[in-house]
This record gives structure tokens, sequence and C-alpha cells, in this order.
């Protein structure tokens, strides 16, 4: 196999798939109908034509809004079953989703009925596709680190639901330190940490992220190229990047996925993976953001193999789930 045929083949782990920013168009209007929800597009057509983002505050404007349809338990349940299907053909063994459970809460919605939802179609995934899964709850940065304490104790009940917490949504003026206390709250109830940092951001927010927040992974993290010592810092701890290409190319962090630092983050001994983040609006999932990249970048087949292993590797999986994943990968790396 070439390199892009190897990307679609091979098999890989989502750490970086925002559930809400998968919520197609079709799958908006058909949870419109059903909840009496009323959006201000005429239609399908009207609302994709409208993806077109100049910058992470323009996209998070209209993903908040698709995500006003979202009610109850079974339009989590069928929002994130739609993304496992999708996953599953683009050859994704283990996902590990992100959810933003203040963006229904502050809507009136349970976030019981948030979890329940999402939880459901993680066991469905698992039974029904082969496909293992978790979730991390993440918390929304724009918002006071009170809101965020407040929504740890509301999401406690539900603990066996998710195993991290996470932090996302608006980066510029909203630096990690910010959520200090927070996160080590989240340490000290046994919580995996990650955090979004060096998208807009600066290196400074990994260094926080790092330092600070402790985290056990970076979301993006491609600010890192601006900073050598950062560099060094990350090869050395293999300290994973959950890098999203089709993402940063979408919301102008790159102008050309061709300058995409993520090779160069991968000569220097960095561990990086390849995720779609927020793939409804972003377009595309998994495979179209490895294949679209091994093209720009022209990756080889190392290359391609060495991302699916850091995906693994990354993952919050038990041993002997990583295990079985990365004998799949050598089977099919070696065919």
């Amino acid at each position: 196999m070439n390199a892009i045929e190897l990307a679609r083949a091979i098999p890989k782990a989502e750490l970086h798939i925002h559930i809400e920013g998968s919520l197609e168009p079709e799958l908006i209007f058909e949870l419109a109908r059903r909840n009496g929800v009323a959006l201000s597009y005429p239609g399908v057509d009207a609302l994709r034509a409208a993806y077109a983002f100049t910058d992470l505050q323009s996209f998070l404007d209209i993903y908040y809004a698709g995500a006003s349809v979202l009610l109850n338990e079974q339009d989590f349940h069928d929002m994130a079953w739609a993304y496992f299907q999708r996953a599953r053909a683009d050859n994704v063994i283990h996902a590990e989703l992100f959810f933003d459970p203040q963006t229904h809460t502050d809507r009136g919605v349970d976030i019981g009925a948030v979890i329940r939802g999402l939880s459901s179609a993680c066991e469905r995934a698992q039974a029904e596709l082969g496909i293992s899964s978790a979730l991390i709850l993440c918390f929304l940065r724009h918002l006071s680190e009170d809101a965020a304490f407040a929504t740890l104790e509301a999401a406690l009940p539900y603990r066996e639901h998710f195993i991290g917490v996470g932090l996302d949504s608006s980066e510029m003026g909203h630096p990690p330190e910010k959520f200090e206390r927070v996160f080590a709250r989240c340490r000290e109830l046994g919580l995996h940490v990650v955090a979004h940092a060096g998208e807009e951001g600066p290196p400074e927010y990994m260094w926080q992220a790092i330092d600070r927040l402790k985290v056990e992974r970076i979301d993006h993290g491609v600010a890192s190229v601006q900073d050598p010592l950062l560099m060094a810092e990350l090869a050395h701890t293999r300290l994973p990047l959950t890098v999203c290409p089709l993402s940063n190319l979408k919301l102008c962090v790159v102008s050309d996925l061709k300058d995409h630092p993520l090779k160069k983050m991968l000569d220097a001994g960095l561990c990086v993976t390849i995720n779609s983040d927020d793939p409804a609006y972003f377009g595309g999932y998994m495979n179209e953001n490895w294949v679209q990249t091994v093209q720009a970048l022209q990756l080889s087949n190392e290359d391609v193999v060495a991302i699916a292993r850091n995906s693994f590797e990354a993952s919050f999986v038990s041993p002997e789930r990583r295990a079985q994943c990365l004998a799949e990968l050598r089977r099919v790396a070696s065919t």
C-alpha cells in the first residue's frame, strides 16, 4: 500500500473529537423538528453555507447555535451514534469523546441526560461496532472557574461514565492558569486531565497547561514550533499532542495545509496524533484529515504508522486494550 491507502486502512484512535462538533446539518434539522426548535437558517444548504469561518470565535458562534437542538437523552445518544458509525468506516477502533455540559446545562438541559445519552451510545458502539471509547468532560474556558467547579460537582453523581476533564472554547484571553484549582481537584478525584492550548494561543499557554494544570495531553499544540525550548521539552517527555489539521486550516491557523507544522513536529520527536476536532464543521472526519495531511505534507508509510502508534500510546486505555490495538496496527501495516 502507498501512504494514502495505508492512512485509510490503518486502525487508529481519535483523541480530539468534540461530539457536539460532529452534529451534521441534516441531524440538526431532524432534531429541531423532533424538539420543536426554531432555527435561524431555512434549510440544510443554508446552514452548511454558513461554515465559512475566519477564526475560532466565528466557528463557536455557529457551534453553539447548532447545539441548541440537543434537549433530551435520546438526542445525545443519536448524535454520538452517528459519529461512531462514521468513525468505524474510517477504521477508528478507539475514541475519546469530548463533551461540553455547560453548553447544555446553561440552556436548562439536565446534565444527567447529557451524560447518560452519550454513555449509552458508547456502550452500543462497543457492542455493535467493536469500538472502545470513553468520555472526557470539558470546561468552557470563557466561563469562570467557579462555573467549572459547579459543573464538576453536578457531574460527580455520574462519575463512572467519564474518565477525565478537558478545557476548550475560546482560547485567547483565557489562559490555562485560570483553571488551576479546579484541575487540581480533578486530579485528586483520579480523573485524567487534558487541555486545549497552542491553537490560537501562544506557547506560554502550553507551558501553563503543563506546569500549572499538569496535563497528560495537550489538545492542538501547534504553537509549540514557535518555542525551541518547548519543542525540546515535548520531545523529551513525549507529552502527546492531539493535532487537528483540517480544523487548523478551516480556522485560519494555517493558510495552506502544506504549511502545517505536523511533519516538523513529528520529525522533532514529538508525540503527535491526527484527529478531526469538529468534523461536521471543518470538512472531514478522520480519514479525510489523514489523507489530506499525507498528501499535503508528503508523509511516508513510516510516518503514517508512527502517528497511528502515537494515537494508541497517547490514549487512556488499559494496557490490555493498548496491546490489542497495537497488534492490529502491526497486522495492517505489514500487509
